[in-house]
């Protein structure tokens, strides 16, 4: 990608450049249009992690918004995945469908090798600073507890590469896969920070999709790819780790949803995402 160097620097983000500011950059080509690069380290079983593109997504949306002015944040990123990219350069297209007072609606499509292989829509605002009048949220600690499994040390690590660049602690307990059990619920709880930077909102998009498919509990295991994802930004991510519980509310044939929450080391709701997936047959 050396020959798009002096198109410009679109990052929409905060902090010091760790690997994932880096890796999820995209840099604009000046007619709305934004060159990125797929890397290896962003991958689960060879193919650029969902939650990873979806980030993605919003970095060109956030860009596109501005337009030169200070960068909004992501309020809302809806996805349809059409099918997998391959490592390697893609571009992706902005269209400002709506430039109002308090949001910025831009269509974005992902292509590569002149085939879509993700579109969305992402809104862009303010997220608010002070704290939620109302909210209810799973319980779950700060931080890991001392049995929660450091993913990077489970069998599946080989293909789960985020775990090179971020820190993803799992809970053992309703994890049954991990020791052979089909009998738990489809529910898991995580607790994700990058390894060398601070958490903002696009990481929390990644994490709103860093969970084991919770189709595994039932014994359902192998690719489950994403069909639709929307995700909800809601406050500024606080320093430190977050947490997330992942739901679900129906295995239906090859189909389940997946509801993930997460929630900042303050205690405060970051991100919501609910996905539609197909799962593996068990």
């Amino acid at each position: 990608m050396s020959s798009l160097a002096g198109h410009g620097d679109a990052r929409a983000g905060h902090g010091s450049a760790g690997p994932f500011m880096t890796a999820s950059r995209v840099r604009s080509l000046g007619d709305g249009t934004f060159a990125a690069t797929l890397s290896s380290p962003w991958t689960i079983a060879g193919k650029p992690h969902g939650g990873f593109l979806v980030a993605l997504l919003a970095r060109a949306g956030v860009a596109a918004a501005g337009g030169g002015a200070p960068a909004a944040d992501p309020l809302t990123v809806s996805a349809h995945f059409l099918r997998a990219p391959e490592l390697g350069p893609v571009l992706l297209r902005t269209e400002v469908r709506k430039n109002g007072r308090q949001t910025t609606v831009v269509g974005v499509q992902l292509e590569q090798r002149g085939q879509s292989c993700v579109e969305g829509v992402v809104t862009t605002g303010r997220l608010p600073r002070e704290r939620a009048v109302w909210s209810e949220l799973p319980n779950i600690p700060a931080e890991p507890p001392g049995n929660a499994l450091d993913m990077a040390s489970l069998p599946m690590a080989s293909a789960f590469r985020l775990t090179e660049s971020c820190d993803v602690r799992l809970d053992p307990n309703g994890a049954g896969f991990l020791h052979g059990q089909t009998n738990d619920p489809p529910r898991l709880r995580l607790w994700a920070r990058p390894r060398s930077e601070q958490v903002d909102p696009f990481f929390a998009l990644l994490v709103g999709d860093v969970a084991p498919p919770v189709t595994f509990n039932l014994g359902r295991f192998g690719w489950s790819p994403t069909v639709q994802l929307t995700a909800l930004l809601r406050s500024r991510p606080a320093p430190g780790w977050l947490r997330m519980q992942v739901d679900c509310k129906a295995v239906h044939g090859p189909w389940f949803d997946a509801d993930a929450t997460v929630v900042d080391s303050t205690g405060r709701l970051v991100c919501q995402a609910r996905q539609l997936a197909l799962s593996a047959k068990p």
